[in-house]
């Protein structure tokens, strides 16, 4: 049976490679880990509505797919007297990815790779990330107190840029039709800027919510956002 490839983190900031610190291209673990567990979320806020029982709740923002993994680590092969390796000497290079380094004045981002190229629900298998924590853990010790086992609790953020993320979303242009929460000090005109870039898009909105009166926008109100014909008004003329 062929020996399964080991896991590995690359660093992508070329500037932050430091030999006397243990930052090399390419950081692979010592065994791989037996689990990991990878989460997302997304932040919500309350919209308070005087008289209703519960508020409404308009989303905000993505926040960052986050991979959580635990690496073992162990020298004892060598022997456990007062001169086997102190495990240290493989797990510093790990704490220092979370340490800000002299020529990027942050921590490098990295790419955690391992087994074949990543399916699009398998993230952790090509993750580009930042080390948000490293967190090391010492259970055995020669009898000078080097320790010689540890086990590092590694939290990864989720690294893409704005290009990425646009390219990635897909998002609806205004030519398609959405719907949109009035928020407490909002005015059609407002809305129709931020939706369309024109102030005077207001009509068209108030128009397919048979809105009467711009007194009508109570905070709370679901507007539906029609669509727009490349080139066109939304049925202004």
């Amino acid at each position: 049976m062929a020996t399964p490839a080991l896991a590995c983190i690359k660093i992508l900031d070329k500037d932050a490679l430091r030999s006397n610190r243990g930052l090399k291209e390419e950081m692979y673990v010592m065994f791989n880990p037996t689990e990991y567990a990878i989460s997302k979320g997304a932040q919500i806020a309350e919209i308070g509505i005087p008289g209703l029982d519960n508020p409404l709740l308009q989303f905000v923002r993505g926040q960052n797919t986050k991979l959580t993994l635990e690496l073992f680590f162990d020298t004892t092969d060598g022997g456990m007297g007062s001169g086997a390796q102190d495990v240290r000497e493989l797990t510093a290079p790990f704490f220092e990815l979370v340490r800000i380094q002299p020529e990027t004045h942050a921590p490098p981002r990295i790419q955690f790779i391992w087994g074949s190229p990543a399916k699009p629900f398998d993230k952790a298998n090509d993750f580009k990330a930042i080390v948000e924590s490293v967190n090391q853990k010492f259970t055995l010790f020669a009898p000078n107190g080097n320790p010689l086992r540890a086990t590092l609790s590694l939290s990864l953020r989720e690294y893409k840029s704005i290009k990425e993320q646009v390219e990635e979303l897909k998002l609806n242009s205004p030519d398609h039709t959405k719907r949109r929460t009035v928020k407490r000090g909002e005015t059609l005109s407002q809305i129709a800027w931020e939706e369309y870039r024109d102030p005077g898009m207001w009509r068209v909105i108030a128009d397919a919510n048979n809105l009467t009166s711009l007194r009508d926008l109570a905070p709370g109100t679901d507007l539906k956002l029609p669509a727009v014909e490349p080139g066109g008004d939304g049925g202004r003329s």
